[in-house]
């Protein structure tokens, strides 16, 4: 998760502006979009449509045919092709072409027995009441979510499909076959499974078969952990490891349906450990193919920290199209914290994702040869004998060609066996994957290993299945370790054997991994959206992966424990598909609003949701707080939004022809002007009013009273104070006024707050973002 680097190559391409990354002759896959369809064409016409265009920058019929890569024709209009960087300048100067970019790869991010208890739902029937969101919503039944990743482990007991009803009849996907898959693989839980690999294979030729399935088939086991999280059957007695968070692993929507798309390969010349990657062709294929399918849901847990124009994100592009047909849009915020303005993602028609922790540990304590113990973290089922063994640290240990500032990191190579033999070895989160450091330390015989926190980590431990004994420590622990070792003649530790340990405090507090806001390309929204478990999640795994994706590692799970925002997406999904099953008729943007009014603040200890260094969070990493599916069933008033308002953004946003049935007005609103549930103001000067709508959904006559925490020396008004409603689905609209209160007010800083209406029973609470120009 934390090594990010892709080839070097790689890197300087994605930094080079998109028409001028290869020379005049070189081909590469450039995707020319349109748009919406106007809908008045076939299919078949509009793969016609798409050749003509081909036919007019190509010196040859046969070479426009040959260059087409998909037809993009269901519900988003365009294609991509193989294209020269002068043809693609050529198609891009046409009046009717939307936009023309490059289909980058994306690093996808890395990006349960406890999380969705954590999260207030009941499994048990016993414990149930009728008004339960579980039986509410008859555990998701029929709605159909799909996931883009990269594949399935179809025999995992999490897809079973004991029980389960027919299809649902208006599923219209397929399932496809391919290596170690075949259409026997699908089954009414897994109701289809498609692949799409052009985009990959026109960048790095055919797939070497040895590295991944060409079929839906999950050789990593990051797909199958998501989809196991979204959707995932009840199974008794699961633990990962011969023992970790043992317990019933359910998925957030266990009767929902999962529809597989598998967009994310493996990377030529590197281990399965640094990741995969995914390519905008083949995502907007598969997002295309998605809508007509039938999903109500997609978990997407892909995305880059490189801002880039909406009409020139993969992504976003399609999303856009899937909220058009109603389909609720899950992506992970990314990977990239602490710092500031990294997330993914970042388009308003999209629920963005952080992740936050749960209560529960896995503790293995560092015992040191003065007699301190300091907590500690891992899955390793390995063991020492119960005595002390000697303690380095990495840098003490190192061959002697390790550069200075890389010698605690435990890089590949780096470590001398004779130096580091038979030693617990303390190495620092930095460079490098954190399964790769321990695997550095078996190679050179150290006995044990313990991962030491860098500041920005702070106390969020990420528990690893380490190939040997080993631990994670915060950074605090990490500098009393390194304190003992430099002022000891012989420095000794023992670690501890590894537990599980429930009910842990304060909990949730923010991954120090998790992306945060604010957006670069469009500030006016508040991103993320909300936070989700994303630390030490225990989800299904492919059973042709290790537990740590390492080549030398040959174990074999079943379930494993992953983090990332990856993980907090899916169960952002899983929680629309259970909302999206009691209200179907609900839009996606009214589901987002739902989520958002109705989060959490607080920790298990009644104080405000923290970072990973114990300061407190702001809406930057959390946007408006930990997720309360139950709350958000009943949410009170929601904030709605439509395909025609989403439009209206992006005209504000200077992209005007996205729709040729739909026109910008002269004057273009501002992006803050989007009905949405929260509200951002980057560089307030003076007075900045907006007009929010809200919608009842709480029942028939209600009246709604505002309280406002207005962010520090800001005023924030809110007019009419009190709105009342005699039905529901009735709207009522008001105006917030937003004006500097003080000239203390520190520049180019955010500050925060909170407006909230609320009728004795909902709480219906949006966040503030400003920063003063």
């Amino acid at each position: 998760m934390e090594n990010f680097h892709l080839s070097i190559s790689l890197v300087l391409l994605l930094l080079l502006p998109p028409l001028l990354q290869v020379s005049c002759t070189e081909k590469q896959v450039y995707i020319v979009y349109f748009g919406e369809h106007s809908g008045d064409k076939t299919l078949q016409e509009i793969e016609e449509s798409h050749h003509s265009y081909l036919f007019s920058v190509k010196e040859t019929e046969n070479d426009a045919i040959s260059s087409l890569v998909y037809s993009y024709k269901h519900t988003i209009n365009g294609f991509a092709a193989l294209l020269t960087p002068m043809e693609a300048s050529k198609l891009s100067d046409m009046e009717e072409v939307v936009s023309v970019f490059r289909s980058h790869p994306r690093k996808y991010s890395l990006h349960t027995t406890r999380s969705w208890e954590f999260a207030g739902l009941q499994y048990e029937a016993t414990k149930m009441n009728k008004e339960d969101l579980l039986l509410k919503s008859r555990y998701g039944k029929d709605v159909i979510i799909g996931i883009l990743d990269n594949g399935v482990w179809p025999e995992s007991k999490s897809f079973g499909d004991e029980g389960v009803g027919p299809i649902p009849k208006t599923w219209k996907g397929t399932c496809l076959s391919g290596d170690a898959f075949n259409s026997s693989h699908c089954n009414k839980k897994i109701i289809g499974a498609r692949y799409y690999i052009k985009g990959y294979e026109a960048y790095y030729g055919p797939l070497n078969r040895t590295l991944d399935f060409l079929s839906p088939r999950d050789k990593d086991g990051h797909g199958t952990h998501t989809s196991s999280t979204a959707a995932g059957r009840r199974v008794n007695n699961v633990s990962a490891l011969g023992g970790f968070a043992s317990g019933t692993a359910s998925g957030g929507a266990p009767l929902a349906r999962l529809a597989i798309y598998k967009v994310c390969w493996a990377v030529p010349g590197h281990g399965k450990e640094d990741g995969n990657t995914c390519f905008e062709a083949d995502m907007l294929a598969a997002i295309d193919d998605a809508i007509s399918d039938g999903v109500d849901v997609l978990s997407i847990s892909i995305g880059t920290k490189d801002p880039t124009p909406f009409n020139q994100d993969g992504i976003a592009i399609g999303s856009l199209h899937a909220v058009k047909k109603n389909i609720v849009v899950a992506c992970s915020a990314g990977n990239a914290g602490p710092t500031p303005s990294t997330l993914s993602n970042p388009a308003p028609w999209i629920i963005t994702v952080g992740a936050s922790s749960v209560d529960r540990k896995f503790s293995a304590p560092v015992v040191l040869g003065n007699g301190i113990k300091l907590a500690g973290q891992t899955v390793t089922p390995y063991k020492l004998e119960n005595r002390l063994y000697p303690l380095v640290y990495a840098g003490q240990v190192i061959n002697p060609d390790v550069q200075k500032n890389l010698s605690g990191q435990c890089l590949p190579g780096s470590l001398s066996p004779s130096k580091a033999k038979g030693k617990i070895v303390l190495c620092l989160r930095g460079n490098g994957t954190r399964v790769g450091k321990g695997m550095e330390v078996k190679r050179a015989g150290g006995i044990g290993f313990i991962l030491g926190n860098s500041e920005a980590n702070g106390d969020e431990l990420a528990a690893d299945a380490h190939l040997l004994p080993a631990t994670a420590v915060n950074h605090v622990n990490a500098l009393e370790i390194l304190k003992y070792i430099n002022s000891t003649r012989a420095p000794k530790a023992y670690i501890e054997p590894a537990k599980t340990v429930l009910d842990t405090k304060p909990a949730p507090f923010m991954a120090a991994f998790s992306s945060r806001g604010p957006s670069t390309v469009s500030p006016d929204i508040l991103k993320p959206d909300i936070t989700a478990p994303g630390i030490n999640i225990l989800a299904a795994w492919s059973e042709a992966s290790s537990p740590t994706k390492l080549a030398a590692d040959n174990r074999i799970v079943k379930y494993n424990i992953l983090s990332g925002t990856s993980m907090s997406c899916p169960h952002i999904g899983g929680a629309s598909a259970l909302i999206k099953a009691i209200h179907p008729t609900w839009s996606s943007a009214a589901i987002r609003s739902a989520l958002v009014t109705s989060a959490g603040l607080t920790n298990n200890e009644g104080n405000p949701i923290s970072d990973a260094s114990g300061n407190p969070a702001d809406p930057f990493q959390f946007g408006s707080g930990h997720f309360r599916p139950t709350k958000a069933a009943d949410p009170g008033l929601v904030y709605d939004a439509s395909y025609k308002d989403y439009l209206l953004f992006l005209c504000g946003n200077g992209i005007k022809n996205l729709d040729s049935s739909f026109k910008c007005p002269k004057k273009s609103p501002s992006m803050g002007d989007l009905n949405y549930p929260s509200l951002a103001i980057p560089k307030l000067n003076g007075t900045y009013t907006t007009v929010r709508t809200v919608t009842n959904v709480g029942g028939g006559k209600s009246v709604y009273f505002v309280s406002v925490k207005p962010p520090p020396g800001i005023s924030v008004k809110i007019s009419p104070p009190i709105i009342y409603f005699s039905r529901a689905g009735q709207k009522r609209s008001f105006t917030i006024t937003v004006k500097i209160e003080t000239s203390t007010v520190e520049k180019d800083k955010y500050v925060f707050g909170w407006y909230t209406w609320f009728d004795g029973i909902h709480n219906v609470r949006s966040p503030i973002a400003v920063s003063v120009a």
